[in-house]
């Protein structure tokens, strides 16, 4: 399998011919998830590409974490800090295999979390998914990540890498 020179070297290895065969997809009737995103998902045309719709969202707030720019990477990661916040959104009505596709594409760098969050348009809390950073004394963690600039600098060719991407894990799926 040709694994797309544009990708970035976590989702390479995710794809190489080493990979085991994605989850399959998920049931029909799947559950419906919720995920705070504080990054490149954050993009609603990021999440069209993988996803292949933009599922409904909300501006939300994840306290006691942080985010941070991390050394040679476009995106950012979140660690818990007492005190700090994450300002973001969530994504809600995620099914089983959208939210495996996110699992995927998120990598093993990040963990996927359950996290009280609050809707900044409402008073309401809830509970929804978060892709925590895996190495708490990562030493390539620095600063704060901003999304605006990303967007202006980076969106085109992230989006390149996201549908190569979505391209290759559909191959891989349509080979199993």
């Amino acid at each position: 399998m040709r694994v797309p020179s544009g990708l970035c070297p976590c989702h390479r290895r995710l794809l190489s011919p080493r990979m085991a065969s994605p989850p399959p997809p998920a049931p029909a009737a799947a559950a419906a998830h919720s995920v705070f995103v504080y990054g490149t998902l954050m993009a609603e045309e990021v999440v069209r590409v993988l996803l292949g719709r933009v599922p409904p969202s909300s501006p939300a707030l994840l306290p006691n974490h942080q985010r941070f720019s991390i050394r040679g990477r476009v995106y950012p990661a979140i660690l818990p800090v007492d005190g700090s916040k994450v300002h973001g959104k969530v994504w809600k009505g995620i099914t089983d295999g959208e939210l495996d596709v996110l699992d995927i594409f998120e990598d093993e760098e990040y963990a996927r979390e359950a996290v009280g969050i609050s809707l900044t348009d409402s008073a309401d809390t809830m509970i929804a998914y978060a892709y925590i950073w895996g190495n708490v004394d990562d030493p390539d963690l620095y600063g704060e990540w901003d999304f605006d600039e990303w967007k202006k600098v980076h969106l085109k060719d992230y989006l390149t890498m996201t549908q190569d991407f979505k391209e290759e894990l559909e191959q891989l799926e349509s080979d199993t």
